[in-house]
């Protein structure tokens, strides 16, 4: 009688075990901060909220957190950003706006994602308005970008325009576009109006 070897399948491996979260201190937040303003463009809110879960995680395994003062040391560390305007939450609202219409998101889509940050409705008007300095229409600009990036509508093949139109319409009312300007760009005839209304300054 032969042993049989365990198939790969059935080996085990060590799994790594999670890393122990380290107790919080105000260095360590102000390290946390840092290494993600580093990799991040970011909100006021948005950093606030990564600092605080890092905190509640800690606070988990390490009892004697003082939440409340950690609080005040990520207080502390958004006014001294905000001070040397590394954290600006008008300039980054119109720089995520301009970067979702690039990739053909909806106004009311960018108006939900700038919300999620924790922009203000102020803040995030202001950052929508803004995007009438890249074109005079972004709406537009906007689902024609998608259309082009789908290759829906104009963008398809000719021979499969018709059979695909509804379900292009669809896409783009999915996409947050009204059916007015999911038609306009879908049922345009010619891709190279498109373009031209891409390429238009205000």
């Amino acid at each position: 009688m032969t042993d049989r070897k365990a198939s790969p399948s059935n080996a085990k491996f060590p799994t790594a075990k999670p890393r122990r979260p380290r107790p919080i201190t105000a260095q360590r937040l102000a390290n946390i901060a840092a290494q993600y303003l580093d990799r991040y463009a970011t909100s006021r809110e948005n950093l606030r909220r990564v600092l605080q879960r890092r905190v509640l995680k800690a606070a988990y395994v390490h009892e004697d957190t003082d939440v409340a003062l950690a609080n005040g040391w990520i207080d502390d560390l958004i006014a001294r950003y905000e001070d040397a305007g590394v954290l600006n939450d008008r300039s980054y609202g119109e720089g995520r706006a301009r970067t979702l219409m690039a990739r053909g998101t909806a106004h009311r889509v960018i108006r939900l994602r700038l919300q999620e940050k924790g922009l203000d409705p102020d803040t995030i008007d202001h950052a929508l308005n803004s995007l009438q300095d890249e074109h005079p229409e972004p709406e537009l600009a906007a689902a024609i970008k998608l259309a082009r990036r789908r290759r829906l509508g104009p963008y398809r093949a000719p021979d499969t325009r018709g059979e695909k139109q509804d379900r292009d319409l669809a896409a783009m009312a999915r996409a947050g576009f009204s059916y007015d300007m999911a038609r306009r760009v879908i049922e345009c005839e010619d891709v190279q109006d498109l373009e031209d209304w891409l390429h238009q300054r205000p």
